[in-house]
């Protein structure tokens, strides 16, 4: 027997409506290094959606059709999202970070018919225009007097605008349609693609602030470090309308005095990014001497933060909330929300629980395996390949079947490649991507353990393990690191402040200072650039003259 209820299909562009009638006087402060600041109410925004479809519907944008940007977040790029996928085609964010070869590969995969990118990475499309998809229409996010001198033939962004209406009839159609499409960085082989959903999408919108509840306040202020290219900035631009916040976007200027100026300027409430970027963030508040005004709630991701750092920004009065996903979650999988029991226990506890990734979304499911695909138990304590399913869970690549069936197992379940354990209240625990474990004498040692061990020694900026190849042990780890100041713990003074937490063989066999570590698009360290840059390595005790 099916209920008597009323099915609506879940469309994106009912998230932007609502946020125009019900919070009229929240919007955008947009921060841009070449027009300064813009601010827009959602009323104003939703008329600008309805000029860009329009706009769109006449360089003939059609239902499926893929609508490529390439740009910061701004009020503009915002504008693109509900735009491209309220009139039913497919928004397809570009990370401008990318390889020359990756950037090309998108575009053609995808076979995006228009490109919309911010006039600074102009240069970069100039330089692969003919490598372009045949008949890609380029537009430049501008006003017509900073469009940039370039041989290639741009559109200007506001000049689209300008003479259509902001009325516009949104249509109706399947909430299974695609709405977004975002690639995987592409660390191993070509990019994938994840494909979204309208439905997968605005239920994502819902799952997160229904676990993330202290992020969202009505009426404060949500500030999306982390770029709308990455992940959709892990769905801010869908919650913050619909929980009734102001977006800040920063633009490009993200080093830790810009981000802090806007933030204090802003009275930023939450911000939401990855811990290299609060690394910059911390030293301008160690400088100013007090954090930015109405700054009480960080979220960080892409990859964990270090204890030390948590504990920086705890004893400043921000809340810290770390969170698990990736680009195949939509991104958000975990989040780090501390319980009423654990915001009332000691300090040390209390930081100690907030290092792992969280606790498990509505919606999303885990198990952990072990090399032969049996499931292992919750238990906290064994660990094993991460698998999730959930509504906003990929059910496969775009296409790509080969990747599609690398991934997925025969029931239906995506593997993470992460290596981790859940506990029974279902706090999850990242112990290492699976390709980052090091296997020294049958054993398995965790690089990201032994990072966040020595990033807490005061001397160490920041820093990554790798694995070096052993005749008798296989693999051995070699500390990567960037130091803070002039001063360099020796070998032997990072084993004495990281043996408590490790036995002798787990504690690496070198240290090996650089000025700075490699990042990948994302602005996670590249492991894999590292070992690339240190494969003629040899360890210590093979080195000519020592034993």
């Amino acid at each position: 027997m099916q209920g008597l209820m009323m099915h609506r299909p879940l469309r994106i562009i009912d998230i932007l409506t609502y946020a125009a009638e019900c919070f009229p006087d929240e919007g955008i402060v947009s921060a841009s290094v070449h027009e300064g600041i813009h601010r827009a109410t959602y009323p104003e925004i939703l008329g600008r959606v309805a000029q860009l479809a329009r706009a769109l519907g006449t360089l003939g944008i059609e239902h499926g059709d893929r609508v490529a940007t390439m740009a910061w977040n701004s009020h503009r790029h915002f504008e693109l999202y509900y735009a491209v996928s309220g009139m039913g085609a497919v928004c397809h964010t570009i990370n401008p970070r990318l390889s020359d070869e990756q950037l090309i590969y998108i575009l053609h995969h995808a076979n995006d018919r228009i490109l919309f990118l911010d006039q600074d990475f102009a240069p970069a499309i100039d330089r692969l225009r003919d490598r372009l998809p045949s008949g890609l229409i380029c537009i430049i996010l501008t006003h017509t007097d900073q469009m940039p001198a370039t041989e290639t033939e741009y559109l200007c962004y506001e000049d689209l605008l300008s003479p259509h209406s902001t009325q516009y009839d949104w249509p109706e159609f399947p909430e299974d349609t695609a709405s977004g499409l975002c690639y995987t960085s592409g660390t191993t082989g070509d990019p994938k693609g994840a494909l979204y959903s309208h439905r997968s999408t605005v239920l994502h919108a819902m799952m997160v602030p229904l676990a993330q509840t202290s992020s969202f306040r009505a009426g404060r202020k949500i500030f999306p470090v982390v770029p709308m290219f990455h992940v959709n900035a892990w769905g801010a631009p869908y919650t913050a309308p619909l929980m009734g916040m102001t977006l800040v976007m920063p633009g490009a200027a993200l080093d830790g005095a810009s981000l802090y100026r806007l933030m204090d300027t802003e009275h930023v409430y939450s911000a939401w990014g990855v811990p290299t970027v609060w690394a910059g963030l911390m030293a301008e508040i160690e400088h100013q001497n007090r954090v930015p005004d109405g700054f009480v709630d960080l979220v960080v991701g892409g990859s964990a933060m270090a204890r030390s750092a948590i504990e920086a920004f705890e004893a400043k009065g921000v809340g810290i909330r770390q969170c698990w996903g990736m680009t195949e979650t939509s991104p958000v999988g975990a989040h780090g929300m501390a319980s009423t029991k654990l915001r009332d226990t000691r300090a040390e506890d209390r930081i100690a629980a907030m290092s792992n990734a969280g606790s498990r979304v509505f919606g999303v499911d885990y198990k952990i395996v072990d090399a032969d695909g049996n499931p292992l138990p919750h238990d906290g304590i064994a660990t094993g390949e991460l698998f999730v399913r959930g509504n906003a869970v990929i059910s496969g690549y775009y296409d790509n079947n080969a990747a599609t069936d690398a991934a997925m197992d025969n029931d239906g379940w995506l593997g993470t490649g992460d290596v981790a354990s859940v506990d029974p209240i279902g706090r999850l625990t990242i112990t290492d991507r699976a390709k980052d474990l090091i296997k020294s004498g049958g054993e398995w040692i965790s690089s990201i353990d032994l990072e966040n061990t020595a990033l807490s020694h005061p001397e160490i900026a920041t820093c990554a393990v790798i694995a070096m190849p052993h005749p008798k042990w296989d693999e051995r780890p070699v500390l990567v690191a960037v130091p803070i100041g002039d001063e360099r713990p020796t070998l032997e003074q990072l084993h004495v402040h990281m043996a408590p937490y490790f036995a002798g063989w787990q504690l690496p066999d070198d240290i090996i200072y650089v000025d700075a570590l490699p990042l990948t698009a994302t602005a996670k360290v590249s492991k894999r650039t590292l070992r690339k840059q240190f494969e003629g390595y040899v360890l210590p005790e093979f080195r000519k003259g020592t034993s």
